[in-house]
């Protein structure tokens, strides 16, 4: 029978390769993946069942955010603050305030680079470069303190810049590119300092006025709380609004007040315990400055978007039309730019460039405080405000077991700790994100 002969170049299947229900059964298919739906979409039908079932939903899929960061830093402070009453006292929350902020300014330039799914090992060199170069320049040679600052900052985008063609350009992977640049700048680091090894800062310069500068008057801390909240509102029912005239999904005022009150009431206890001891730290202010408008480049800006596509999907991002060699190559501009200005803080700190800037562990808690914060090591997720957590989680880590006189060494043991339960957090979350078909 015509019906039984196969046609020429094709041969029939074995019985038992067909599918079970016959040739007119439906093909087993692959789970489907659980469906995008945007919080605002459900907070709005939902209301204040719908956060809870927006929070369900992030748990399930894998998208924590900042919670366990929060939860963590909510447990050190309570567990130090057992241990030792003065840990929570106006005077050293006070000062970690300002001994975070030089590690934090490196780590917002680290989130960059592993938004990319990258590494960049230079930071702590680049930092200690970049603070001989200010202070050579302005101490030794007695060049103008502000040209000795612009100075030392584009030297750090110098090295990006270097490192960054390097990477796109030539193709050296990102790791072995600041692996030799650690090696590299630190070399040039000691060669800039010359035979005597320390420079120290004068104490009344631009950088050290920048980092002890403390503003005693109330006001200012409660009106720069008063300030993030009122940005913070209008900006939010600026979004609200644009998003509704589009169509698309919004958040609901109740939303938006809700928020805006959490961040009040955040923002104001912080003012209060800065002024329970001298007042508003310039050096602090600097810092939520600089983390508040990259928060905006990463999030509002086009710019934003690619380096997000890149670290998403790199091979999407180029036929999409995106030049990614010049978003690597000014991702690590933005890295090693950080790592200088935050290199003039530390020296600030410690009144000195010295052959020992740049050295020790700030490096892995430049690093950690990214990854700890919440930016993935993976690419493609991550928040400037990850660096302030991070980095506030660290220096509180060590500012506690200062007090409780424990040594460099359980110290070292712990923060990795930490940094090993972020990761292990971070894989656990994308594993998830992956069955849930979001990754």
């Amino acid at each position: 029978m015509s019906g039984d002969t196969p046609e020429p170049g094709h041969r029939p299947l074995p019985e038992d390769s067909m599918p079970t229900g016959g040739v007119n059964a439906p093909v087993p298919v692959a789970a489907e993946a659980t469906p995008a739906v945007d919080p605002r979409l459900i907070v709005r039908q939902e209301g204040l069942k719908g956060y809870l079932i927006e929070f369900k939903r992030r748990l399930t899929s894998g998208e924590l955010g900042s919670a366990p960061v929060v939860v963590a830093l909510v447990v050190i402070w309570a567990v130090f603050g057992s241990l030792n009453s003065s840990f929570l006292s106006a005077q050293n929350l006070s000062n970690l305030s300002q001994q975070i902020v030089g590690t934090g300014m490196i780590a917002l330039g680290v989130v960059f680079v592993l938004l990319l799914g990258e590494i960049d090992l230079s930071v702590g060199s680049v930092s200690g470069l970049c603070a001989a170069i200010f202070a050579v320049m302005n101490v030794t040679h007695g060049v103008n303190q502000w040209v000795a600052l612009l100075s030392a900052v584009a030297g750090g985008a110098l090295v990006g810049l270097v490192q960054g063609l390097f990477f796109a350009k030539v193709g050296v992977p990102a790791f072995v590119v600041t692996l030799a640049g650690n090696l590299g700048w630190n070399g040039l680091m000691l060669q800039i300092l010359g035979a005597s090894g320390t420079v120290n800062l004068s104490g009344k310069d631009i950088v050290s006025r920048l980092y002890s500068t403390i503003y005693g008057q109330q006001i200012a801390a409660y009106g720069l709380a008063a300030a993030g909240v009122v940005l913070f509102l209008g900006s939010s029912l600026l979004d609200t609004r644009r998003r509704r005239a589009a169509g698309v999904p919004y958040r609901t005022l109740t939303d938006v007040l809700v928020r805006t009150a959490a961040l009040a009431v955040v923002g104001f206890l912080v003012a209060y315990t800065l002024n329970q001891y001298k007042g508003l730290p310039l050096a602090l202010l600097v810092f939520v400055v600089f983390v508040v408008v990259l928060e905006f480049v990463l999030r509002r800006t086009p710019y934003g978007r690619k380096v997000f596509a890149l670290g998403g999907n790199i091979e999407g991002a180029r036929r999409a039309g995106i030049n990614v060699d010049w978003v690597r190559i000014t991702v690590f501009m933005i890295c090693s730019t950080m790592a200088a200005i935050g290199g003039l803080f530390l020296a600030a700190q410690i009144q000195s460039a010295s052959q020992t800037s740049g050295g020790g562990n700030l490096l892995m808690n430049a690093i950690a405080a990214a990854v700890i914060g919440g930016t993935s090591l993976f690419g493609g997720r991550g928040s400037t405000w990850s660096a302030l957590l991070g980095a506030l989680v660290i220096g509180s880590i060590q500012s506690g077991m200062n007090i409780q006189g424990l040594s460099n060494a359980i110290q070292f043991m712990i923060t990795g700790a930490v940094l090993l339960a972020a990761v292990v957090i971070d894989s656990l979350a994308r594993r998830t994100q992956k069955s849930a078909g979001r990754a």
